[in-house]
């Protein structure tokens, strides 16, 4: 697990570090020559029933408060540094404003240079430092007046940070999505790029395929170090270096997170549940501000602010529209900022990641995570939610996405789960579908599936789950792709009947030589060819071509002629066959290829055979 520290500048956060741990963490030649912290630093710290957990040292000084931020993120206790000869500060309030809008589980106060100030300032300046703790979830935090000079009092710094890592087991499930956001990237020779950081979530191994976004470029882990060991695997809530392969160091920086696996999808709008800063109460749809989450910082704008039911003055629910994409999750926690002038003014956590386009109301305020995947699951409507999405979605687990899915009463199709109320309205809408199209299109033979599949917003196996689930119901039939209603079979009505004995009696008037579907279509209407085509499907016409259909009389007869004419094993040509049928050369061609289709005959490069059909 890890720690981070916080606090004004000159404070003594680095110096104490050193102290716990022996590293200094101010590795930049900039950093030693002006004595400040201006990057990040990292050191591990043994702590006895523990075991090695990683330290984060953040810079104090205003302008570097967003750098503060990428290493705040992601720490499960924090160290608030705050010097006894000044007290609390600017930097120690925003910086424990941040802490408490990240949601921090735990907090250790270090009072360091102790051995500056007599036995009453200290006590005033422990007084101080309670009365700001008070405000804040920290109240009941452990605080310890030190020196790093002297040494004073560190057994019991490491007695407060050992006590406080024990009550806080890590709730990180090591079954869960991976995930590490960047906060480091550089170049080791002999081993090329490698990047540091805290895994939020989930297992990494060796040799896995990893995604790093941005740029969304894929490669490699091609080793994993932990405090400077070699490992194989690395476990949520480690501070580790991984060295990728393909990736150089200007593909990759802080900012940029590591996943390994495919559910991941960057969005650029998100739901979000905002609390304000006590001293800022002003922020309206499309303010302009600084969204911070894990070691990122990206421009964003607020949209459509909605209040909660209880009327909360200071917390609401919102969308936010990002200037980039990024990879985000349900629950993550995140800190809003002013660009000009810099100040915190709020923050919050991802409600969804994936906003609704048009929401009227918030959502409840406190629902559990059951209602939410009912509601996520509700609005997806016929689009359904991917299984795999429900972690990222939901902030949960694999394991408990899964539990959550098997518990549900939602139905499953394949690899996504819907809302049943959305498929029950889905067979209404087939049902109704199917029965409307014979309505109007008595001649066909039903609707095709493809039809159906393209009449909705709903994917084919969500369409052809529900037909199969109508059909077993006996509420509809399928016949080759082909949807009709149960019991329908299509018939004519008396003015089609009419029309197909005149278009019959002419087709029969030259039985060998019918008229074509233009020219009876040009004598009967733009009815005919839908007539034709059921008729053939009933049997009352036979279809030769597309242009010609024959009486079945017509057909049996010249299929008679070509039997009793031609002799097995002789090739016939053209010429020969039309002076058995007594046909022109229009209807000789058509003919013959339809024959040939049949089995009648059987075509060859010099002419056709006798076939066996």
């Amino acid at each position: 697990m890890i720690l981070g520290t916080a606090g004004h500048i000159d404070h003594g956060k680095t110096a104490l570090v050193k102290r716990l741990t022996g590293v200094d963490t101010d590795r930049l030649p900039e950093e030693k020559r002006r004595g400040i912290t201006i990057d990040l630093g990292f050191a591990p710290l043994v702590l006895d029933g523990v075991g090695t957990i990683g330290i984060v040292d953040v810079p104090g000084h205003e302008a570097f408060v967003r750098t503060m931020l990428a290493g705040a993120s992601g720490i499960d206790v924090a160290l608030l540094v705050v010097a006894a000869d000044e007290g609390v500060m600017p930097q120690t309030r925003e910086h424990l404003q941040i802490l408490s809008l990240l949601e921090i589980p735990a907090l250790v106060v270090a009072l360091t240079k102790s051995d500056l100030v007599d036995a009453e300032w200290l006590a005033l300046a422990i007084d101080d430092v309670r009365s700001l703790l008070a405000e804040t979830s920290f109240a009941e935090s452990s605080i310890v007046a030190v020196s790093s000079v002297t040494g004073d009092r560190i057994g019991n710094l490491l007695e407060a940070i050992r006590s406080a890592f024990k009550a806080r087991e890590n709730h990180r499930a090591a079954d869960d999505v991976f995930r590490m956001p960047v906060d480091r990237a550089f170049t080791i020779k002999g081993t090329g790029t490698v990047i540091t950081g805290t895994v939020w979530s989930g297992c990494i191994e060796r040799d896995t395929t990893v995604t790093v976004f941005p740029p969304g470029r894929q490669s490699r882990v091609r080793a994993i170090q932990h405090h400077g060991v070699h490992e194989k695997i690395a476990a949520p809530g480690e501070r580790i270096a991984l060295a990728l392969s393909n990736l150089e160091t200007t593909d990759v920086s802080r900012g940029a997170v590591i996943v390994a696996d495919r559910s991941w999808t960057p969005t650029s709008r998100a739901e979000i549940d905002v609390t304000l800063a006590p001293d800022f109460k002003d922020i309206g749809p499309r303010s302009r501000i600084r969204f911070h989450l894990g070691t990122s910082d990206i421009g964003a704008r607020i949209t459509r602010p909605l209040e909660y039911t209880d009327g909360s003055d200071d917390r609401f629910f919102a969308t936010i529209v990002l200037d980039e994409e990024m990879l985000l999750r349900a629950g993550d926690r995140f800190v809003l900022r002013l660009p000009s002038p810099e100040q915190t003014i709020g923050g919050g956590r991802i409600v969804d990641p994936f906003a609704a386009r048009r929401r009227k109301a918030a959502p409840p305020r406190n629902e559990s995570i059951v209602e939410r995947f009912e509601r996520i699951v509700s609005e997806a409507g016929a689009d359904g939610i991917a299984i795999d999405q429900l972690p990222i979605r939901l902030g949960v687990s694999v394991a408990e996405a899964k539990r959550l899915v098997a518990q549900s009463s939602t139905t499953r199709i394949k690899a996504c789960v819907y809302d049943p109320a959305v498929l029950t309205s889905l067979d209404t809408d087939i049902e109704l579908a199917v029965k409307t199209h014979v309505e109007n299109y008595p001649l066909e033979p039903g609707v095709k599936l493809e039809t159906l599949r393209s009449l909705s917003r709903a994917g084919g196996e969500v369409i052809d789950f529900v037909v199969d689930r109508l059909e077993r119901a006996g509420r509809i039939e399928v016949r080759q792709s082909v949807v009709i209603p149960a019991g329908w079979a299509p018939a004519l009505r008396a003015r089609e009947q009419r029309l197909a004995d005149s278009v019959t009696h002419e087709i029969c008037v030259n039985e060998s030589e019918p008229p074509s579907v233009s020219e009876l279509e040009a004598k009967f209407g733009k009815e005919v060819p839908n007539l034709l085509r059921f008729l053939a499907r009933t049997g009352d016409l036979v279809r030769v071509s597309d242009d010609r259909y024959y009486s079945p009389k017509a057909v049996e007869l010249m299929v008679a002629k070509l039997r009793d004419s031609m002799q097995p094993g002789r090739i016939y040509g053209p010429a020969e066959l039309r002076e058995v049928l007594g046909v022109s050369r229009k209807y000789l061609i058509p003919f013959l290829e339809f024959c040939d289709v049949s089995g009648v005959t059987d075509r060859k490069a010099e002419g056709r055979s006798l076939g066996a059909g």
